[in-house]
């Protein structure tokens, strides 16, 4: 029967039977999901407001240390990462008071791991370092100064490390022609890279080194035997940290003089017998006023010289170097910049017309195997061509004369 139907044989003053209404929730899924966005964006937005970050967004590594004489004690646990670039990890090979930190390359995304002995998080916590590294030999004893992390190194009387340490070099030759230097950067990390270097190219090729490594004091001596002059590379700030991280006690811009210092001093103590600093990567920092006066005068007071190299156009290191008179150079092409056996001879050829149009020239580079091979051929052919190859101190001297 129909509805019509049903209306009129109703019986009249009673109201017809009505239908059951579904029951309907107030809210609608969708809208409870917004209500919980909403109230998670709000705490976050809360933390963010009233929670302090003294680091300013700094990476932080938590390692946890097994100390030598708790032998007994249960293995160390494993490190947590709290920063965008810096991942810690236990390594059976290392001693107690060391840890391995992986360091990520922001543009390329290349990984080195890196071993950092005693002293690491001790330089944060303002606590001296446990064990310091061992003194090289072959050392001048009266210029290293002891320091809470180590020795480091310092003028005495008419002594200066860049002069102690300088290699040996024709220096009346060099000011008669046109001389190249050729800095390899980024040494002690990868031991065997490292070994290459210095045994595959001559004495007169200047090697820089990290203040990273399980060890980068036995690569730095096992350098100096074969006569090559070192240099210390600085861990410094750059434009898009902490994306790009140089590594644990990088200097920073956000930091004051004094904590920069302190953290200078332990790259400082890290090995000794090297002529100067240099700078590893450091954009920003080193394009900074502020915060590179006081670095390069630290420098040039303990009688060491200073190597920039050149990738920073706005570096402000030529001024500050100039203002104490010290040694200083910079780099003017980066040889392996494109690392390809054709484009490193296309750069060392631009280098050799530099030095024969000024009388001097720098060159840059990493310990790639084709960029030691290419380098290798290429220094053979350069007394044929009345080019000399120099260490850097003696380019250094050579620029600061003429």
């Amino acid at each position: 029967m129909t509805e019509t139907a049903d209306d009129l044989s109703a019986p009249l003053g009673r109201d017809k039977p009505r239908r059951k209404r579904r029951l309907r929730l107030p809210f609608t899924g969708l809208q409870v999901l917004a209500v919980l966005l909403l109230l998670f964006l709000a705490t976050f937005a809360g933390f963010a407001i009233f929670h302090k970050d003294p680091l300013g967004g700094e990476p932080i590594t938590r390692v946890a240390i097994r100390e030598k004489a708790a032998e007994d004690k249960p293995a160390a646990a494993a490190p947590e990462s709290s920063g965008h670039e810096t991942k810690a990890a236990p390594k059976q090979a290392a001693p107690g008071d060391q840890k391995t930190v992986t360091i990520i390359d922001g543009s390329s995304g290349a990984r080195h791991d890196v071993v950092i002995g005693s002293g690491g998080e001790g330089a944060d916590k303002g606590d001296p370092a446990s064990a310091a590294p061992a003194i090289m030999s072959g050392v001048d004893q009266r210029l290293l100064e002891k320091s809470r992390y180590g020795m480091i190194p310092i003028a005495a009387a008419d002594l200066k490390p860049f002069t102690v340490y300088a290699a040996e070099a024709d220096r009346a030759k060099a000011a008669k022609m046109p001389v190249v230097a050729i800095v390899i950067g980024g040494l002690g990390v990868g031991a065997a890279k490292t070994a290459d270097a210095i045994m595959k190219l001559p004495g007169a090729v200047t090697l820089a080194f990290t203040p990273y490594g399980s060890d980068p004091g036995k690569l730095a001596e096992r350098a100096r035997a074969q006569r090559h002059e070192i240099f210390l590379q600085i861990p410094m700030e750059p434009y898009d940290f902490p994306d790009n991280d140089p590594g644990p006690q990088t200097l920073l811009t956000s930091l004051s003089a004094e904590q920069n210092m302190d953290r200078l001093y332990w790259h400082l103590s890290r090995m000794q017998g090297y002529a100067g600093l240099a700078n590893f990567m450091g954009a920003r920092f080193i394009a900074t006023d502020a915060a590179m006066q006081p670095i390069v005068r630290e420098a040039a007071k303990r009688g060491l010289g200073f190597f920039d190299d050149g990738s920073s156009p706005r570096s402000v290191a030529p001024q500050a170097a100039a203002g104490q008179a010290m040694p200083f150079g910079k780099g003017d092409i980066a040889i392996d910049a494109v690392p390809t056996g054709a484009e490193i001879d296309r750069a060392l050829n631009k280098l050799e017309s530099i030095a024969r149009e000024r009388g001097v020239a720098i060159g840059t580079a990493s310990a790639l195997p084709v960029s030691i091979e290419r380098l290798g051929a290429w220094i053979k052919t350069l007394p044929d061509r009345g080019v000399l190859l120099v260490p850097l101190t003696t380019a250094m001297l050579k620029s600061k004369s003429s």
